[in-house]
């Protein structure tokens, strides 16, 4: 009896093991690809956008590997240094692929309402955490939250006509909670005195350091207590664009 119920046991691992791998494999999350299917996957992503991909990938590599072969002809042995450019062009090409995977999925987002989330998931997240959409209007005008070493970043989107109010609104129920930390806003945008998206993460890490991470800490709590009395945002049904995931993948990893 006891054999016989080892054995149902061990097929029932084996099943569930079996479905972990099929589910894995099927996944639709980057992270649980393996890391060549992350590569290829990003490849294929910005590839679409950005028709210039190709020819810089080429470029890259070849260009290293002619160099080696060059070093090796004055320094032999040749094949030793062929071996480097290779894999040095290899390198090279991986670095250009994510260094313009970034740069298209700032194009492929770019306009749409909550794209600067694109932005904020690219903060170091030891040291900066964010909460997208803290308020929207009905045209989708929204404001996302960045908190860190640089204080409290309010960051708009929409018509500037009507994010501005929804900032300086914003600000003052901030400045109620923070106690002092100073609560910088920047609009989001291509027009006079606003930030684009893809100049976003670089703006906010630039911010002079006004926190330690204990006081990020304390000023978190605080700010959880004054989102948990504000109304349900007012937009749409369907997900804003997101970056979850798209990051693992642009890293290869």
């Amino acid at each position: 009896m006891a054999s016989e119920k080892a054995k149902e046991l061990a097929a029932k691992q084996k099943a569930e093991v079996k479905a972990a791998k099929l589910a894995k494999k099927n996944s639709t999350n980057p992270a649980d690809w393996p890391w060549y299917r992350q590569i290829w996957q990003t490849y294929k992503v910005t590839a679409e956008v950005d028709k210039q991909l190709n020819l810089l990938l080429a470029g890259s590599f070849l260009g290293v590997v002619a160099l080696s072969v060059v070093v090796g002809i004055f320094l032999p042995p040749w094949w030793m240094w062929l071996l480097i450019g290779v894999m040095g062009g290899l390198t090279a090409a991986l670095w250009v692929m994510l260094d313009r995977a970034k740069k298209a999925t700032f194009t492929r987002y770019a306009g749409q309402p909550g794209s600067a989330e694109v932005a904020l998931s690219m903060l170091d997240k030891k040291k900066w955490f964010y909460t997208p959409v803290i308020t929207a209007t009905r045209q989708l005008d929204v404001v996302h939250r960045a908190v860190g070493p640089g204080g409290i970043v309010l960051i708009g989107e929409g018509a500037a006509s009507r994010v501005k109010p929804l900032l300086a609104s914003e600000t003052k129920k901030h400045e109620q909670v923070a106690y002092g930390v100073v609560v910088t806003t920047i609009v989001m945008g291509d027009g006079e005195g606003q930030v684009p998206l893809a100049k976003l993460a670089d703006t906010i890490k630039k911010l002079p350091r006004k926190l330690e991470a204990s006081q990020v800490n304390d000023l978190k709590a605080r700010l959880r207590a004054l989102d948990a009395v504000r109304p349900k945002v007012p937009i749409p049904r369907g997900p804003l664009p997101t970056m979850k995931g798209v990051n693992r993948a642009m890293r290869g990893r």
